[in-house]
């Protein structure tokens, strides 16, 4: 165990982990020169079309220092704030992290997320400048931030470059040389426990299982048991990854590696989970939480006859995320479909993107929304995620929503018009902290809901796109907010229902009745559309009717004539809605483009 290290790599979002992880791949030969390409641990296509992780990768190296024998064992983490609960649980089953900083942007606001995650594990941590070799890179001034960050000397950080090599291997000499090899904590010397830090599933082998053994070891065909979930199961092999999996006959204390479980069932295998022997066994290691859908949005089929695909490949995504939640639903104008919970709004856009890559499925994915915990008149509480159930506000008597943490850190230039853009967006600013180098580091407490509306979009426009954001969630608040629906010929469509700020309610109500009425196509009758909020319309247009010229055929004559076929055709019309079959047909291109922002 004491030739063992465990490592991850943190970093904002393209700062070069992928591409450091690959030169490391090399030099310590664990691929093939012939087999190596770019990103070679982001296997996705996703993965590697968006040049972002997504799903965790480890992988064991074999490195040889002063004539000794050394396992490495490294996790490639995902950089975004929508997965930081996995980063949470990789950082546990490491004993270091290599924190790495572009040396072009200079340290950027996910930096500190999880560089704070880090540390308060009492992680090992390894300061290292990447992209050296850019004509653009500002070393010494990058080098400035992180020694005020981490309280180092300039001489401790390292420099690399992923894309030359440079300095990599000095990093691996220093990552054997400065982590600690894992400790010794015996519970109970015949017992065995392990940390579930990731999990895929496969159609052949069921879930697959990422652990790091903390105590004791794990042989195939052990009886095991998830502790949380309370499942048992049967070791069906299990191995370490070189980066493929590759089956060994155990995996002792200390080292990472996978489990076969066989279970083909949803919702068993969670990120964070103790894994222990069935007949000894240990209690749970802490930290645990279930991960919290956070964001939701309904997702339909565009063909009614690809329900049961879309059912059965969300089933398939469940098993191999357990972040992702789903549960049937049904809308007048859309059909069936599901209302979907996710982490946030990347994981929405890579859920529903695989979906359509994978699966060949057509979507409309409804306006995302947050929940909301509501109280009423009548003394219930009830959790609201969906527009449409959202109550009448003479029913209500309290309502709150999530609130988020948000750091930005941007060119000190740029920070008044952010302060505008904050503003209306209904934030709060908490703090502000000059780097030194002509940025400015700002601390923000804002609701979800505005974090959702375009904040990300609107904040690299008014900064160029010099500006990062990380955020964390914080507590449930007082929120100011009602229910609008939008009526179309006096019927509201559900689809449309929305929940907006009681001070843009009028703002965003004109918004949503100038677009319908851009994007409906006209019926055989005049069609209202309107935006109903607190019990009264406050918005209304009115859409005109196709008019079939009744009185081509006619020519000459008395203009009499003309007015009567006119006035016949009018009461015709008036008759036809009456009676019913004025119902308006909305096409689902329409529902696409309500949905779309932007448009």
């Amino acid at each position: 165990m004491q030739n063992i290290r465990n490592f991850t790599i943190i970093a904002h979002i393209d700062h070069g982990k992928s591409t450091l992880a690959d030169r490391m791949l090399e030099i310590t030969h664990t691929i093939e020169a012939r087999k190596m390409k770019e990103q070679f641990l982001d296997d996705m296509e996703l993965e590697r079309e968006k040049g972002i992780t997504i799903k965790m990768r480890p992988v064991r190296m074999e490195y040889t220092l002063n004539s000794n024998p050394f396992v490495l064992n490294l996790i490639d983490t995902p950089g975004h704030i929508d997965f930081c609960y996995e980063v949470s649980r990789a950082l546990r089953a490491v004993e270091g992290s290599v924190l790495l900083v572009d040396a072009t942007q200079g340290v950027q606001a996910q930096t500190l997320t999880t560089l704070e995650m880090a540390k308060k594990i009492g992680l090992v941590i390894i300061p290292v400048i990447s992209k050296i070799d850019s004509p653009l890179a500002r070393i010494s001034e990058v080098k400035e931030e992180m020694v005020k960050l981490l309280g180092c000397s300039k001489e401790e950080i390292l420099e690399t470059s992923g894309k030359t090599g440079a300095g990599v291997k000095e990093l691996l000499d220093r990552i054997v040389e400065k982590i600690p090899p894992p400790k010794e904590e015996i519970l109970n010397e015949n017992s065995t426990r392990a940390l579930v830090f990731d999990f895929q599933y496969s159609n052949h082998k069921g879930v697959i299982v990422y652990v790091r053994v903390m105590e004791g070891e794990i042989k195939k065909g052990d009886e095991l048991l998830f502790k949380i979930a309370g499942e048992r199961f049967i070791s069906l092999e299990v191995g370490i990854f070189t980066p493929l999996e590759k089956a060994k006959g155990k995996i002792s204390k200390g080292e990472i590696g996978y489990i076969v479980t066989g279970i083909k069932r949803p919702g068993i295998a969670s990120v964070g989970d103790t894994i222990t022997l069935f007949r000894k066994p240990l209690p749970a290691l802490s930290g645990y939480e279930k991960p919290t859908p956070v964001v939701w949005a309904s997702v339909y089929p565009e063909d009614a006859d690809d329900f049961e695909v879309l059912k059965q490949a969300l089933s398939k995504l469940r098993l191999s995320d357990s972040a992702f939640s789903h549960e049937e639903e049904s809308s007048g104008s859309l059909g069936r479909g599901f209302r979907c919970g996710f982490l946030g709004l990347l994981h929405l856009e890579i859920i529903t993107e695989r979906l359509k890559r994978e699966f060949n499925l057509s979507l409309v994915i409804a306006t995302p929304t947050i929940t909301y915990e509501v109280s009423l008149k009548n003394g219930k509480n009830i959790t609201i995620y969906s527009p449409s159930l959202f109550p009448e506000s003479g029913d209500i008597v309290n309502i709150k929503e999530p609130w988020v943490s948000v750091k930005i850190i941007t060119p000190s230039s740029y920070t008044g018009a952010i302060y505008q853009m904050l503003y209306e967006h209904e934030a709060e600013m908490t703090g502000a902290e000059n780097f030194g180098d002509g940025r400015t580091s700002l601390s923000i407490y804002m609701p979800l809901r505005e974090l959702m509306r375009n904040f990300f979009d609107e904040l690299k426009s008014v900064s160029s796109g010099y500006a990062s954001l990380s955020y964390e969630f914080e507590a449930l608040r007082d929120a100011d907010v009602t229910r609008m629906d939008i009526l179309v010929a006096d019927e509201a469509v559900e689809a449309f229902t929305r929940v907006v700020a009681q001070r843009r309610v009028e703002e965003e109500a004109e918004k949503a009745v100038e677009k319908l009425y851009k994007v409906l196509p006209r019926q055989q009758f005049v069609t209202k559309i309107q935006a109903k909020a607190n019990g009264r319309i406050i918005s209304s247009r009115s859409l005109s009717a196709l008019r079939k010229d009744v009185t081509g055929y006619l020519y000459g004559g008395d203009i009499t004539r003309k007015m009567k076929l006119l006035e016949k055709q009018k009461k015709g019309k008036k008759k036809m809605k009456e009676r019913g079959k004025g119902n308006v047909n909305i096409p689902h291109d329409v529902f696409l483009k309500m949905m779309k922002t932007g448009e």
